[in-house]
């Protein structure tokens, strides 16, 4: 897991770049997943804010303006321009605005910049969109919209109080099922519990608070599995 020292709001100009050029082709090389992410240029801070906020949202993770989807490095041409939507995406359409740090890396006359964005403090990080604000989450390489158990379990994360439920004959179906499938969605435990999608959902959710499931966003339907020992 990559791990990096943030400093709020922090900008380091062209000729202040802490990584070098090496350094930033072998990241490029990796690739894009979950904790990077290419742009070749900015053209919305509306989609960037997609982008920064599921990373915080879910572990952090780096922007890289000026590299292509394939891995060709282009560099901004303006990069004061570049920086203004960056700027903008971080504090005008996240909600909670987004701390984050700039890096430049000189090239070819040049700069390739680097957002790095910490995982938020304060859950969930919306992005705002007129009067329905939106959550994006980290899914591999994608940046997906979140449902509504996936924002329950980041509203949760930052409530230190303890989570109680009662596990009776429907937690037991449940166990049972996912001692077989392995893996369960909201309709399919409302169905075999013969409860409503709302109480599936919540038993769910508080099952997942507890540590003793594991929630997996998904684009169409999340899934809960049983939580792996730490």
């Amino acid at each position: 897991m990559m791990k990096f020292l943030f400093l709020n709001s922090a900008i380091m100009r062209p000729s202040n770049s802490a990584m070098s050029l090496n350094d930033l082709k072998h990241l490029v090389r990796i690739g894009e997943g979950m904790f990077l992410e290419f742009k070749r240029t900015v053209s919305s801070p509306e989609k960037i804010a997609r982008e920064i906020s599921a990373f915080a949202n879910t572990n952090g993770g780096t922007l890289l303006v000026g590299v292509d989807d394939n891995k060709s490095l282009y560099g901004v041409e303006s990069y004061y321009e570049q920086e203004f939507l960056l700027e903008q995406a971080a504090r005008d359409y996240c909600s909670p605005a987004l701390d984050y740090q700039l890096e430049f890396v000189p090239y070819r006359k040049r700069e390739i910049m680097l957002m790095k964005v910490p995982e938020a403090v304060d859950k969930p990080v919306y992005v705002k969109n007129g009067k329905r604000n939106k959550v994006f989450v980290r899914k591999d390489d994608k940046s997906i919209r979140a449902n509504r158990e996936t924002i329950e379990v980041l509203k949760r994360s930052v409530n230190q109080e303890g989570v109680t439920f009662e596990y009776g004959p429907k937690e037991q179906k449940l166990m049972r099922y996912l001692s077989e499938y392995e893996r369960i969605t909201v309709g399919e435990y409302s169905r075999i519990a013969n409860i409503s999608m709302r109480h599936a959902s919540k038993t769910l959710v508080d099952l997942t608070s507890a540590g003793i499931l594991e929630l997996f966003p998904s684009e169409r339907n999340d899934y809960f599995t049983l939580a792996q020992p730490s």
